[in-house]
């Protein structure tokens, strides 16, 4: 037997989730059965998006189930295998986070080459994150020639990944993000052209349309409220909204105050899009070759805040939700 440690949902938040929610417990993991594989988690994954998997709501994936570990992307090392397409030693992406060692059938399982990028890559830029601002930038805004792209929430690992991928293309990219910390590392690390500090700003929309004198014609969203708002405000005519997430309202009891503009989508012909990335796997091989070609060639890097063992992993979940990251968050196993 193996010991491992995993994080349990124990109680639904309504609202927004609080630690005594929540256990660490340790169990035992037995060799692995015929076609099986045993892995020990590296790298885990933290999303905002974990949030709406807390409660029992009907959604595009099933609710956590209580009493139970929880489960996001990470990345492991296969211990053993009873399986014939895995070796000790691989490097897997599973979608069961949240602890350190498990069992899983090998079909619960994907080998990563981990020759080119670094191995923690697949659950940022080259993983579901990335992905998503890629398909959302490319297939759902339809980027083109010459557009002005805004970004909210821009320093989170999706916000991230589309404002370099929107400079990369050589657009102009303006973000948003909350304390001047944040906005530092937009303008600096990420390089983009206009960073707003939405925590100094008496009025987003101002500030959005001092920043984009010309207009915005590709709003990337995943704060809502206030920020698709401004977007809206500030669109020019045919513009073209992803609409990713909406962070704003995960923890909310009553419905959002904004945006109160919605008009404006009708006025201005805007095409506004909902997606998510999982029906987008047709994508994941050209995305994976141009990933690996933009980050070879030092046009897409790493930006994470990585936490130290299971033990924090509630640390970083946390942390989403109080703004401390920049860049993916991620929990470093082993």
């Amino acid at each position: 037997m193996t010991k491992s440690r995993e994080v349990r949902l124990m109680k639904r938040p309504v609202g927004a989730p609080t630690r005594d929610l929540f256990e660490i417990a340790t169990v035992d993991v037995p060799e692995p059965a015929p076609g099986e594989v045993q892995v020990r988690n590296r790298w885990m994954a933290v999303d905002p998006a974990m949030r709406g998997r807390m409660s029992d709501a009907k959604s595009y994936v099933p609710p956590f189930e209580l009493n139970k570990p929880m489960e996001g992307g990470a990345i492991g090392e296969v211990i053993t295998s009873n399986d014939a397409e895995f070796k000790a030693g691989d490097i897997v992406f599973s979608r069961l986070g949240w602890r350190e060692v498990f069992n899983a059938p090998a079909s619960a399982l994907k080998v990563r080459d981990c020759s080119e990028l670094p191995q923690q890559a697949h659950l940022g830029f080259a993983g579901i994150t990335g992905l998503t601002a890629y398909v959302g930038l490319f297939d759902v805004a339809g980027l083109k020639d010459g557009d002005v792209v805004f970004v909210s929430a821009a320093s989170g690992g999706v916000g991230s990944t589309v404002c370099q991928m929107a400079k990369l293309k050589g657009h102009k990219v303006i973000g948003s993000a909350g304390g001047a910390r944040k906005a530092a590392f937009l303008k600096e690390t990420l390089g983009i052209d206009e960073a707003i500090d939405y925590k100094a700003e008496p009025s987003l929309t101002k500030a959005l349309a001092r920043a984009a004198p010309e207009g915005i014609d590709v709003n990337f969203e995943n704060v809502g409220g206030d920020h698709l708002q401004a977007a809206l405000a500030v669109a020019n005519f045919h513009a073209r909204f992803a609409l990713c997430g909406m962070i704003s309202v995960y923890n909310s009891t009553e419905p959002p105050a904004a945006p109160r503009n919605l008009m404006q989508a009708v006025v201005k012909s805007i095409r506004m899009q909902g997606f998510i990335a999982l029906n987008y796997m047709h994508r994941e091989d050209q995305f994976l070759r141009d990933v690996t070609a933009w980050h070879k060639a030092g046009k897409l890097e790493l930006a994470e805040t990585v936490y130290e063992g299971v033990d924090h992993s509630l640390d970083a979940f946390f942390g989403l939700f109080s703004g401390e990251n920049l860049g993916r968050m991620l929990v470093k196993l082993s």
